[in-house]
């Protein structure tokens, strides 16, 4: 016996209701997520749960990383290495709903510090490099306020060059009784020459001769997530290059103001260094 129209329209309409049920019951987060450590130069993830559209979030004004799925979102956060204990406020907006506000508790933490006593030229910067340097301040703020739309590939991320890690990140100088900022990325060890690849696919987005930094790689992986690569003697890319994750970018060097060969690599998120331990497999 044929069903009626009406019979046909209801069953049609139980299918198009259990495919939604099954969309938004969809897993939270399709990524492999960093490891979560809530301190200065670490980062949070902050469950926003379900909704069909990803909620925008926001920490003092800059975008956050938003992974998942409709059945369950996650802001992955950076929390600024100047963040003293205690909370951050994010801004989380849902459509069709009013914005909310969500703390972030941020843990204690300390970092190593060296005291050094070096020539003072080696400290103060003659009037030419302090203008240069300056120049590239600005240069990098652009660079750093990249956001592109597109989801990262990976939250886990490929170590970018065999060798000793000095587990340098939060490591505050003070030279002749004058302190710096803390370090802001990993020291990895390696001979001049030594490959350097990407440590996630993205898009090049800088390249050049930096004062401190040497020759330097900006890859964006996507969403406020970028990644930074110093002091290399030669690049092999140039800006607009797509990359995959192992792909060779470069070699290790010790061009800038470095005192042998390194790879100086940097990890960013919602325009904060982060400790790049965080998204290595091993957990660094």
């Amino acid at each position: 016996m044929r069903s009626s129209p009406s019979c046909a329209w209801r069953a049609r309409l139980a299918r198009g209701l259990a495919a939604i049920a099954v969309f938004v019951s969809f897993p939270a987060a399709a990524l492999e997520l960093p490891r979560e450590r809530a301190v200065a130069g670490g980062l949070a993830l902050v469950e926003l749960g379900p909704a069909l559209v990803a909620p925008q979030v926001g920490l003092d004004g800059v975008p956050v990383l938003v992974v998942g799925r409709p059945g369950g979102w996650t802001a992955v956060v950076g929390i600024p290495l100047e963040a003293e204990p205690g909370g951050l406020d994010l801004d989380v907006r849902v459509e069709g709903e009013p914005p909310r506000r969500l703390a972030v508790a941020v843990g204690p933490v300390r970092y190593a510090e060296q005291r050094l006593k070096v020539a003072p030229g080696k400290v103060d910067l003659s009037p030419a490099d302090l203008a240069r340097h300056e120049r590239e301040r600005l240069r990098s703020a652009e660079i750093v306020a990249t956001w592109s739309a597109r989801e990262p590939a990976s939250l886990r991320m490929l170590q970018p060059v065999p060798g000793r890690r000095s587990g340098s990140f939060g490591l505050r100088r003070v030279f002749n009784d004058q302190p710096r900022k803390p370090h802001s990325g990993m020291d990895i060890a390696a001979p001049t020459g030594t490959p350097v690849v990407a440590a996630a696919a993205g898009r090049v987005i800088d390249t050049g001769d930096y004062f401190f930094n040497g020759n330097t790689v900006w890859i964006d992986h996507g969403r406020g997530l970028l990644t930074l690569y110093c002091h290399l003697s030669s690049i092999a890319v140039k800006p607009g290059d797509t990359v995959n994750a192992g792909a060779r970018i470069g070699a290790v060097g010790a061009t800038g103001r470095v005192t042998g060969p390194h790879l100086h690599w940097s990890v960013m998120l919602n325009r904060t260094m982060v400790d790049p331990a965080l998204f290595l497999a091993d957990g660094g």
